[in-house]
């Protein structure tokens, strides 16, 4: 199954516990990476592009229910957008 990543406007919701804030989530990325070694060997990335991510899995941290999220709204997102739309 896959997700849908939340958006500005959207956040996840458990459906079961009701949770908000804490997911573990499978990934699949397929990523460039700009990587920059010192003198030591040590390398750092300094760059990464995503060329293409898929969300595999979302597993509620509380309950431990897994793909048993949906998209709710975020507070406020509506008032937000609505701020944004120019006036007429």
């Amino acid at each position: 199954m896959t997700v849908v990543a939340p958006t500005a406007e959207t956040r996840w919701r458990c459906t079961l516990c009701g949770n908000l804030t804490r997911f573990d989530v499978t990934r699949s990325a397929r990523v460039v990476e700009y990587l920059h070694f010192d003198l030591g060997g040590e390398s750092k990335v300094e760059e990464t592009e995503v060329l293409s991510e898929t969300l595999e899995s979302v597993r509620c941290r509380w309950c431990n229910a897994v793909d048993q999220v949906e998209l709710v709204a975020r507070p406020g997102a509506e008032d937000e957008a609505a701020a944004e739309e120019p006036k007429a």
